[in-house]
């Protein structure tokens, strides 16, 4: 009787979800929960961005907007896509959505039927399987580990392409690992791509400005494939604008014209005053991003540092995003005592109950030897989070 669709149930819930409403719920107990498991910046949204909000109820902007957003926020997506990263792509090859997300979704849903593949690196973004799941294609699972520096290589790529690849899923810089694509790594991925002329890329690039090594690539620079990219991106990462839900597509008009019909008929428009307050972000100055990004750098430098004096984890360097992925199966199989550490879930749910920190087993981005944690937290809350992680598997044995 009370059955939900088979479509439904092929689905997992979010890890990332899960382990974040899990410390809510022990710090609801008076336990005090350092959160090192949300993928969300700690700062607040600049000023000049929220005034352009306040702006924008003032001057009613409270109807529903076109399909694939204000025109004035595409023309500014299509500037900003010019200005940094040497891209042409017209407002009618733009599509804005209720954040990256559902941008995604968006494209993987308007491309992929029974039957298709689609190719994931790992470690991936917890929601990719899903996503592809139900859109009814098959996710391919591509594993890069920490030796390659979490990067899969031309070869992997050319390995797992069949007749039924559709598309690639690609996030540079990488959540959960930060690990970012250089031009040259790139370069070769698209070679590979080139000989392929169905498989789409999926270029999910909302880390873009989170970066600590100079500019960022694109893989739709390369003439070879950009037909065949869809660019994803928006405001929250670099803006600090999680909660008003802004991304973006930029790609072949007839993708983007799927798209349009596929929002058209279940979201329709993404909110209008958050569409009013991401134009002036992308119009805006930029130093707020750049001060963010300086700051996500330092504690970046902080957690490596404190990560490699804990005996049994490996980190490498993350190089963009604002995660550490060390590998922890040193401590599968040791105790406390009352517990036994079988897999990289089980200990994340240790460190949460025994050190009081939340982080996410790596199992849920396909990296079942690791742990997620966000740095994106003050710098003593990321001293305080490795000293209690420190204690608390030192006393595994």
């Amino acid at each position: 009787m009370n059955e939900l669709s088979n479509r439904l149930n092929r689905l997992s819930p979010s890890a990332t979800l899960a382990m974040s409403q899990k410390s809510g719920e022990l710090r609801a107990q008076g336990i005090d929960i350092i959160n090192m498991s949300v993928g969300e910046p700690d700062f607040n949204t600049p000023a000049h961005i929220k005034a352009a909000a306040k702006q924008a109820i003032d001057e009613n902007y409270s109807r529903y907007s076109p399909v694939a957003g204000y025109l004035s926020l595409r023309e500014a997506i299509s500037a900003k896509l010019q200005r940094e990263n040497g891209l042409d792509y017209a407002p009618s090859a733009i599509s804005v959505s209720n954040g990256a997300k559902q941008s995604v979704c968006n494209t993987l849903m308007a491309l992929v039927n029974p039957g298709d593949e689609v190719i994931i690196p790992a470690p991936y973004w917890v929601s990719y399987p899903e996503m592809v799941k139900l859109a009814g294609g098959t996710p391919v699972i591509v594993s890069a580990p920490i030796e390659q520096d979490f990067k899969i290589t031309p070869a992997q790529l050319e390995a797992a392409i069949t007749p039924a690849t559709r598309a690639l899923i690609l996030c540079s810089p990488s959540n959960p690992t930060g690990s970012v694509y250089s031009r040259d790594e790139l370069h070769g991925l698209a070679d590979v791509l080139a000989r392929h002329e169905r498989v789409m890329v999926v270029s999910d690039e909302i880390y873009e400005h989170i970066n600590y090594v100079g500019r960022h690539e694109s893989i739709a620079q390369f003439e070879s494939v950009r037909e065949r990219v869809v660019v994803v991106n928006g405001v929250s990462k670099a803006y600090a604008m999680t909660g008003w839900r802004i991304g973006y597509i930029a790609g072949p008009e007839w993708v983007v014209k799927g798209c349009n019909k596929l929002q058209g008929q279940y979201t329709s428009g993404p909110c209008s005053v958050s569409q009013k307050a991401a134009e002036a972000a992308y119009n805006g100055s930029q130093d707020c991003v750049e001060q963010m990004r300086q700051a996500f750098e330092r504690r970046r430098d902080l957690i490596v540092r404190l990560a490699r004096q804990i005996p049994g984890l490996e980190v490498n360097e993350p190089h963009g995003a604002f995660y550490l992925f060390p590998r922890c199966s040193f401590y599968f199989g040791k105790t406390d005592g009352k517990r036994v550490i079988n897999d990289s879930m089980d200990l994340a749910m240790y460190l949460l109950e025994e050190g009081h920190v939340a982080t996410v087993g790596g199992a849920a981005f396909g990296s079942p030897d690791c742990i997620r944690m966000s740095y994106a937290t003050s710098d003593e809350n990321i001293c305080e989070a490795m000293r209690r992680v420190a204690e608390a598997l030192a006393r595994l044995h």
